[in-house]
């Protein structure tokens, strides 16, 4: 990321997170995936800080940001970006989430739907049960002590520039290596290893993800929505981009050719073009308490239905 853009620390409920912010304008909150950081949106945030105020945040227990024992869900992560955008006085936000961020996104737009301009999901979890069978293994009994193995300078070192080495190859599968070697590198940290399995524990077990915004996506329907996908990532299916449509059928959906996990960092000059038309071109939500709450009260059975179809769904292309 451009020397320009200086990490910046706030202390919240006592912990420390750290952040990246830059340019003007509407603000746009990036949420980042599991094991990565700030750094992932290194390519897009220079681009999208041109015509806003940009916030890339390391979620706790990832990249700069303190690596407490504490709670490491969904929610917990969602009450963390409400407060870091509390304390830098941004009302509200388009939340743009990568993965395990996207995740983050539609929990932070259900918790709070008044603070949620617009959801940008990419490559997002809690979309379908699929999921690389890598991140199911986290969850597995023994296997941080596998991770803390694998985290030793030399075997780290080594499988890093393995995986950077075939990621600089053509082979179909290993677009998105030169990522994961990065994931890798972090596991060198004990808090890293620690949060990265408490987090995949609280939304994947061994038959994969669990955790879904279907049985909630029918909140959303006012919600300008945005979906983006690699048409060849391995870790997520680009299935689920379709199955984001069905539920929030207002959603605008783009798949990007040639491009895995990371489409912001695969093709960075259009996803930039991407979220500024999205945003240039949809009207902020407006949130409505007394709307929201006639939708709970007579949503609860159309919700039943779409958890049901989206968790029996399989989509026969998971990594």
């Amino acid at each position: 990321m451009s020397s320009d853009f200086e990490v910046q620390y706030v202390d919240l409920h006592g912990y420390r997170r750290a952040y990246v912010k830059a340019g003007s304008g509407p603000a746009l909150l990036l949420v980042h995936g599991l094991g990565c950081d700030h750094t992932t949106w290194a390519p897009v945030v220079e681009g999208l800080a041109r015509n806003h105020t940009v916030i890339a945040p390391d979620l706790l227990g990832h990249g700069l940001s303190d690596k407490p024992r504490a709670d490491y869900s969904i929610a917990a992560y969602a009450n963390g970006m409400r407060d870091l955008l509390s304390v830098l006085d941004i009302e509200s936000a388009t939340v743009v989430g990568h993965s395990l961020g996207g995740g983050v996104a539609m929990q932070f737009a259900y918790q709070f739907p008044e603070r949620t301009e617009r959801l940008v999901l990419v490559g997002a979890g809690g979309l379908g049960p699929e999921v690389t069978p890598l991140l199911r293994a986290i969850t597995l009994p023994g296997v941080q002590h596998l991770l803390a193995v694998g985290g030793l300078p030399g075997i780290r070192h080594l499988g890093a520039a393995a995986l950077r080495g075939l990621g600089s190859t053509s082979l179909p599968g290993t677009r998105d290596l030169g990522e994961i070697a990065t994931i890798v590198d972090s596991f060198a940290d004990r808090g890293t290893r620690t949060a990265v399995r408490q987090v995949t524990r609280s939304v994947i077990d061994w038959r994969g993800q669990y955790v879904t915004m279907a049985d909630r996506a029918y909140l959303v329907g006012d919600l300008p929505v945005c979906v983006v996908w690699g048409r060849d990532d391995l870790v997520l299916p680009v299935a689920h981009a379709e199955v984001a449509h069905r539920l929030v059928p207002s959603a605008r959906v783009e798949v990007l050719p040639r491009s895995g996990h990371f489409p912001h960092r695969d093709h960075p000059e259009r996803f930039v073009r991407l979220v500024q038309d999205f945003v240039a071109s949809t009207r902020a939500a407006e949130h409505d308490p007394e709307a929201r709450r006639d939708l709970l009260r007579v949503g609860s059975a159309t919700a039943s239905d779409d958890r049901d179809r989206v968790l029996r769904m399989r989509v026969g292309t998971s990594a």
